[in-house]
């Protein structure tokens, strides 16, 4: 039996499902459009968000992304959900506990998979802002409790190299808790 404390599939159900329709009301006028992460616009960012949920799959697989791309080739929605359903029906079967390989080492899965959690509520705040769509996600507590973890194993002074994460951006006031996650990996609107 998993440990509730170490089994982010729910929050990664709730955040993918979120990033998901958001991609669903982006325009083709607004793919070109800059997002809150310099080297994406909109569409680029739409690729990466796919080529996450490919990695998710692939480590509830084969337990590790090497050869996963860092972009796919489409998007959309459509594919974004499709892949997303893929990687929630392999993550229900997937031993949590299991050594996965990502880019960052080696970890078990269940800590593999909520730093996919954070990157997903992150690249959807990204994509919210950049296409004027409601930036917060809609439940406080899941980016509040994915904040409250990030900055115990991602450190403020922790930053730059081979660490893909900038400077921790002092928050606005009024932020609300997802754009305070994306602030403390670097994030800031509007992009410098």
């Amino acid at each position: 039996m998993t440990n509730t404390a170490t089994d982010p599939r729910p929050s990664y159900a709730a955040a993918t499902a979120w990033v998901q329709s958001l991609l669903a009301t982006v325009t083709e006028e607004q793919l070109a459009l800059p997002t809150p992460c310099d080297e994406f616009d909109v569409r680029a960012l739409g690729e990466h968000l796919i080529a996450v949920v490919m990695r998710a799959e692939a480590l509830a697989t084969v337990a590790t992304v090497e050869g996963q791309p860092f972009r796919a080739d489409e998007h959309d929605a459509a594919t974004y959900g499709a892949i997303r359903e893929k990687a929630l029906a392999a993550w229900d079967v997937a031993p949590l506990e299991r050594e996965v390989t990502v880019p960052w080492g080696v970890v078990p899965g269940f800590a593999a998979l909520g730093m996919y959690v954070n990157e997903t509520l992150v690249h959807g705040w990204d994509l919210a802002v950049a296409t004027g769509q409601a930036a917060e996600f809609p439940e406080p507590a899941l980016p509040e409790g994915v904040l409250a973890v990030v900055t115990s194993v991602l450190p403020a002074d922790y930053r730059g190299g081979d660490v893909p994460f900038g400077p921790v951006v002092e928050p606005r006031e009024g932020a609300g808790p997802t754009e305070r996650l994306a602030n403390w990996n670097g994030h800031h609107w509007p992009a410098a």
